[in-house]
């Protein structure tokens, strides 16, 4: 049977926490609240749970989940190495509404779907999901949603479709952005927008000191 806590009574936030440390350190599924959307989280070094992320959205391995850092120190240890392009983006940016998709570190001994040796990467602007990560570590992190319905943008929406497949649902009142993050693709030739959201084109091709239409060009 899931437990819901109201993150915005102090005993409570703390109680909720805690449960959803517990359950994430079992193996099972959280949902919790991110600057963007509500995303359902699990421990991004548990195979067997990533795998009940992807059963519980419907969705394939062809889509691998993201991974939330809570710090930007994280990133280290996860990638093959920190672009410069990345390091400019993440001052600007982080923690924010902008995924980075970059070579992750070849000795990972993660699943998280058919990524192709990539990650895709975020730190969240939310107090409870920062609070999480820095206790759990890095988390396999998806919108908490059936995969082809919207995402949530409050709890009672991402337990509306998740039900008991979430142990533990965090409420952190309505997303502020209420959007999917920008991703950026840092892998190839130049850096590429995959997803337009919050942080816009023009904002990053400004730090990137680039032409925003270079970054929504289908080629490198």
């Amino acid at each position: 049977m899931s437990e819901q806590f109201d993150c915005a009574v102090p005993g409570e936030r703390e109680t909720g926490i805690a449960s959803a440390i517990s359950a994430l350190k079992g193996g099972r599924l959280v949902v919790m609240p991110t600057d963007t959307v509500y995303g359902i989280g699990a421990d991004a070094f548990d195979s067997a749970a990533v795998a009940a992320l992807l059963a519980a959205k419907g969705r394939g391995r062809d889509m691998p989940v993201p991974v939330l850092v809570g710090s930007w120190d994280t990133i280290g240890g996860l990638v093959y190495s920190v672009p410069q392009s990345a390091q400019e983006l993440i001052r600007a940016f982080w923690p924010g509404a902008l995924s980075l998709v970059v070579r992750q570190a070849p000795s990972l001994q993660w699943d998280l779907g058919d990524a192709n040796g990539t990650v895709m990467l975020r730190m969240p602007l939310h107090p409870v999901a920062i609070e999480l990560l820095r206790e759990v570590g890095p988390m396999a992190v998806s919108s908490a949603n059936i995969s082809g319905r919207p995402p949530a943008v409050t709890v009672a929406q991402a337990r509306e479709q998740l039900g008991d497949l979430v142990e533990v649902y965090l409420d952190g009142g309505p997303a502020e952005q209420q959007a999917a993050s920008t991703i950026v693709d840092l892998t190839g030739t130049h850096p590429r927008v995959l997803r337009q959201g919050p942080v816009s084109a023009e904002a990053i091709a400004a730090v990137l000191g680039v032409e925003a239409a270079s970054l929504t060009a289908t080629t490198d």
